[in-house]
């Protein structure tokens, strides 16, 4: 009697705990444009998910809090107004009772204007951002989508975030685009639009902006396509996903970050994907169904490849192959195999990673503009990383070849304001003059110095190098870079500094670096030359405009 006995007492028991974590679940009737839910990183992650009429919406991980809240996040749920959610958390339930809606995000009245928000680079609203995604130019609109982690600052829940603009400066941050789905989450990849309606999604006038895009699950990495048919508000993911399932052939995991273009001479479509130790070209006549071709080793993840004008002449003309280091090769392109003629350089290093190109660019326009994933943290901010300056490729003749060069888009001009511009000072003298502008906040400066007495000079802010030339071992800032003038004694840079990053390009483009913004509160020198006998041949000073 007695083991039945415990035999029933464990039964009640258990159906008791099934009651109260079913009672911890919470059911809330969408009326309001947000939901806002509370984050704390020292909880572990739990599994959060959406219930709509016993099917599921949503499921992600989230560090829901269960005291006090870090910071908040929030998810919009404009497209499930009136309708009832059940939401469940396998993790510490105390956090579900603070989530709550609200037609505003939580903190939005201090939006942008946080301590440590990056005033002229994109960040996301809330959450952890990474690589760059499908940018695209259409019908008068730039996007941006970006690899996303919506409910953490930290990665995880990769999904692609949104964002448009009318001139690459000013952002405006759009709901999710893509969300984690069956086969997995979804990483980076690229959009084209299908003008000539070969996949067959277009319907009407509407035509289809055709997203092609990496799903990773713990067992490989397949590639998929999903169309927006309202300039990328809302999307559609094809039922015969997957497209490309590579890993049986490459006997990897890493088969990823499909880049998409049309090929006008061969009038078909090429996808530049990573594959295992390289980059692999696929050819289709409808986006949908690919065909292998070549393979190119030596590069790693986030692919892209693309002609340009040599010294702006149309008549001469190579391709460039990157991976997510920037690290490039030169040479030509048939539309199914790319022939390296020189490499792998370099012409931009630091936070930088994963940049990717526009397409759809007016041919017009013509220019190849590309953005960069800083990878940089906020202290104290309840998001992190960010994308840096759009920046103009060209192509031009140096002393060793044809390389790269990478300029911020004149798109970028309208942020600035000329304070003061000086020629041929002294060091000390240029110091004198910099001492008004010393400053916690952004600041761009343009210099050249030439170097006399000194084998390495530069120019600090608040002790942090942001400028450490090495003539003696041709190194900036520990990297490799000999001007195009063997024997020249002169170096420029501009130099733009935001709350919490700094970007350099060095002699109008030809290297770059971008680096995190160091705070020492105990260094009061501010922007300061260094060097012995330098000369400060040029100087100009600007402040900088929020684009928020």
């Amino acid at each position: 009697m007695k083991t039945i006995f415990k035999m029933m007492l464990g039964i009640c028991t258990l159906v008791a705990s099934l009651q109260v974590a079913a009672a911890a679940d919470i059911a809330i009737k969408i009326n309001k444009r947000y939901l806002n839910l509370p984050v704390a990183q020292t909880q572990t992650r739990g599994n959060m998910k959406f219930v709509i009429n016993g099917k599921q919406e949503r499921t992600f991980k989230i560090r829901l809090a269960k005291g006090e809240a870090e910071y908040w996040v929030y998810c919009d749920v404009t497209a499930l107004k009136g309708k009832t959610i059940t939401i469940s958390y396998d993790g510490d339930e105390a956090g579900l009772k603070k989530i709550y809606q609200n037609d505003e995000i939580e903190g939005q009245k201090t939006m942008y204007k946080e301590l440590n928000r990056p005033q002229f680079h994109f960040t996301a609203k809330r959450g952890w951002i990474n690589d760059p995604n499908g940018l695209i130019f259409y019908e008068g609109e730039y996007h941006l989508f970006f690899q996303h982690n919506p409910y953490e600052k930290e990665w995880e829940n990769m999904s692609w975030g949104h964002a448009v603009s009318k001139d690459m400066i000013h952002w405006e941050e759009l709901p999710t685009a893509l969300s984690p789905d069956n086969l997995g989450t979804m990483y980076s990849g690229s959009t084209v639009i299908d003008y000539d309606n070969t996949a067959g999604f277009n319907k009407g006038k509407n035509l289809a902006m055709v997203a092609t895009y990496t799903v990773a699950s713990d067992d490989k990495q397949v590639q998929c396509v999903a169309y927006s048919l309202d300039k990328g508000r809302t999307w559609t993911k094809y039922d015969g996903n997957p497209i490309i399932d590579s890993k049986e052939k490459w006997n990897s995991v890493d088969t990823r970050d499909p880049r998409v273009f049309w090929y006008k001479p061969g009038k078909h479509w090429v996808m530049i994907l990573n594959e295992r130790d390289g980059h692999s070209i696929y050819n289709s006549s409808n986006l949908k169904e690919w065909s292998f071709q070549t393979h190119t080793t030596g590069f790693w993840e986030c692919p892209d490849l693309f002609e340009l004008f040599v010294d702006g002449d149309s008549a001469k003309t190579k391709w460039v192959m990157l991976g997510a280091s920037n690290t490039y090769m030169t040479g030509n392109f048939d539309g199914r195999k790319f022939t390296p003629e020189s490499g792998k350089h370099y012409f931009v290093t630091g936070s930088i990673y994963a940049a990717q190109t526009f397409t759809n660019i007016p041919e017009a326009d013509g220019r190849r503009i590309q953005i960069g994933w800083g990878k940089i943290s906020h202290a104290g901010m309840p998001f992190n990383g960010m994308m840096l300056l759009p920046t103009e490729l060209t192509l031009k003749t140096t002393r060793d070849g044809i390389r790269l060069f990478s300029e911020p888009i004149k798109e970028s001009n309208q942020l600035f304001e000329n304070l003061g511009e000086w020629k041929n000072l002294t060091a000390k003298d240029a110091n004198e003059k910099l001492k008004k502008y010393n400053t916690n906040d952004g600041i761009r400066v343009k210099t050249k110095l030439k170097l006399s007495h000194a084998t390495s000079a530069g120019l600090n802010l608040f002790g942090q190098r942001m400028l450490d030339y090495d003539m003696n071992y041709n190194l900036i800032n520990g990297v490799f870079y000999a001007p195009e003038d063997m024997t020249s004694m002169e170096i420029s840079a501009d130099i733009y500094v935001d709350r919490t990053s700094i970007e350099v390009f060095i002699d109008s483009g030809a290297y770059s670096y971008s680096m995190e913004r160091k705070s020492d509160s105990k260094n009061m020198e501010g922007l300061h030359f260094w060097g012995n006998n330098i000369e400060v041949k040029e100087l100009q000073v600007y402040s900088v405009k929020s684009i928020w």
